[in-house]
């Protein structure tokens, strides 16, 4: 297959999209937390890989490593800052916890995530994240790579990915435990409030007293 990629086959970029397409998807998504960006990134994927298919080893393994690095290169260009990430996270929560569930293996983060309200804790947690801590732990955790495929698809050193997903591992699941906390609060305020007259009773109680 390299060598196919390397001399153009356009046959071979339809294979490749067939096979990668919504791998690339579903990582751009996780990089950008919006779906829309998420298309425009898999869609310039392609288009990027085609023009960069000269600079393909000609002896390897899988293309992956190599199709979801150009896709976090474009990613950066949508998501340059935390704060854009963060506002895109916090729209999705707010959507529901379903429209926050990720097709494929999604729900491997986080120490196994297995439902769709953790996935959407997850997502805002990462928006806590740094960028380059975040594309680490979405390219070892969510995709599976190894730390040597993941330093090439980002271009640094293996010492460097794995003290960025040492770090992001441990930011995020406190920061995902947290959210979790909050959000299971949150029914016991509202239940205080629906017993408002009974409250309101305790408060009386209390100002008699004094």
């Amino acid at each position: 297959m390299r060598t196919r990629v390397r001399a153009g086959d356009p046959n071979v970029f339809a294979e490749l999209f067939d096979l990668y397409a919504r791998t690339v998807y579903n990582h751009a998504f996780r990089l950008t937390a919006d779906w829309s960006v998420a298309e425009d990134v898999m869609s310039a994927t392609f288009m990027e890989a085609w023009r960069l298919r000269g600079k393909v080893a000609p002896e390897g393994g899988s293309l992956r490593p190599w199709l979801l690095g150009i896709a976090t290169n474009l990613a950066r260009n949508h998501c340059r800052s935390n704060r854009r990430y963060r506002a895109a996270a916090a729209a999705l929560a707010a959507a529901g916890p379903s429209i926050a569930q990720v097709p494929d293996h999604a729900e491997e983060v986080a120490g196994q995530v297995d439902d769709r309200r953790r996935i959407a804790a997850a997502l805002t947690a990462m928006s806590s994240l740094r960028r380059t801590e975040r594309e680490v732990l979405v390219l070892c955790l969510w995709e599976g790579l190894e730390y040597a495929d993941a330093a090439e698809a980002l271009g640094i050193p293996l010492g460097t990915v794995r003290s960025r997903l040492s770090r992001a591992r441990t930011k995020l699941r406190k920061l995902a435990d947290a959210e979790l906390v909050a959000d299971r609060r949150e029914p016991a305020r509202r239940s205080r409030q629906i017993h408002g007259d009974r409250a309101t009773a305790v408060r009386s109680a209390q100002e008699g007293i004094r």
